[in-house]
């Protein structure tokens, strides 16, 4: 499974076309108070001039700077992606606060997490017509409190950037943690040995207990 986080403009520009060349499909997370309006921008597989990218820091400041614009997704590009099939797009919540970082106590965390769920599901349902089980937690934080509050919000499915494999049956109870392989400016040989290790499950655990 591909999963990109946060809606970033290159998830247009530059996955989207390589997806849909190699007839492959991906999950995007979306922080939905980021997603702008406006017309779809060019991507490489359509020729024109490309929009300008920003790195990851960059984008991190223009968001803050209220220019989200010029590193998120439009909804025009998530309905185009969409309606190709090879994009589904779930919950990063509403804002990407971590609100065990902005709290002062545990009630007052739940709180904001619940309305910044809900605003995100609201978002999700009012653009593209459905929510989803799924949430992605930003910044990959997650507690007790956060799993309390995100399955009474009705997700079921949460995506972690724990490393580790995910095999059929492995998590019998009604809340699934996905383990993930963050993959960042990675060469293809570093992904193609660490799909190699978690494809088996033996040599994955083992791995992993020696890298803890």
């Amino acid at each position: 499974m591909l999963t990109f986080d946060d809606g970033y403009l290159d998830n247009w520009v530059h996955a989207y076309p390589v997806l849909q060349a190699h007839g492959l499909t991906a999950l995007c997370f979306l922080v939905t108070s980021w997603i702008g309006e406006g017309p779809a921008r060019a991507h490489a597989g359509a020729g024109g001039t490309l929009p300008p990218l920003l790195n990851h820091r960059a984008g991190e400041v223009a968001i803050e700077n209220g220019e989200a614009d010029r590193a998120i997704l439009r909804w025009s590009e998530i309905d185009a992606m969409r309606d190709a099939g090879t994009f589904e797009f779930h919950s990063h919540t509403h804002s990407h606060v971590r609100w065990d970082q902005v709290s002062f106590n545990a009630d007052e965390k739940c709180a904001g997490l619940e309305r910044d769920l809900h605003d995100a599901r609201t978002t999700l349902e009012t653009r593209l017509g459905a929510i989803s089980d799924h949430l992605c937690w930003p910044q990959g934080y997650y507690d007790d409190d956060y799993r309390r509050v995100a399955y009474q919000a009705g997700f079921r499915h949460f995506y972690t950037c724990e490393k580790g494999s995910n095999y059929p049956g492995n998590d019998g109870s009604a809340v699934r943690s996905i383990t993930r392989l963050e993959v960042r400016d990675r060469s293809a040989s570093w992904l193609a040995s660490r799909l190699w290790i978690h494809t088996r499950p033996a040599i994955s655990r083992a791995y992993l207990r020696i890298k803890r």
